[in-house]
């Protein structure tokens, strides 16, 4: 499936079709998590809540004993 970059306003943005839209169960307005593969590639996928916030909270944590965790990586 082929996915054009388009001008919308102001921003750019990807026109998602019809079919896409129904497979992956979405309506304007979701919010889709973006996640690049180490050889370029993206992966979208919707955007699960729960999985976010213990994203925050995980990154937060390692921010603050980053000391710690770096000592422990050795």
């Amino acid at each position: 499936m082929k996915l054009e970059v388009k001008k919308i306003g102001n921003s750019t943005g990807l026109i998602l079709p019809k079919e896409l839209l129904s497979r992956l169960n979405l309506a304007q307005g979701d919010w889709l998590s973006l996640t690049e593969g180490g050889d370029g590639s993206v992966r979208l996928s919707p955007l699960d809540p729960t999985f976010e916030k213990g994203m925050e909270i995980a990154e937060k944590a390692m921010k603050t004993y980053r000391n710690a965790l770096s000592e422990l990586a050795k």
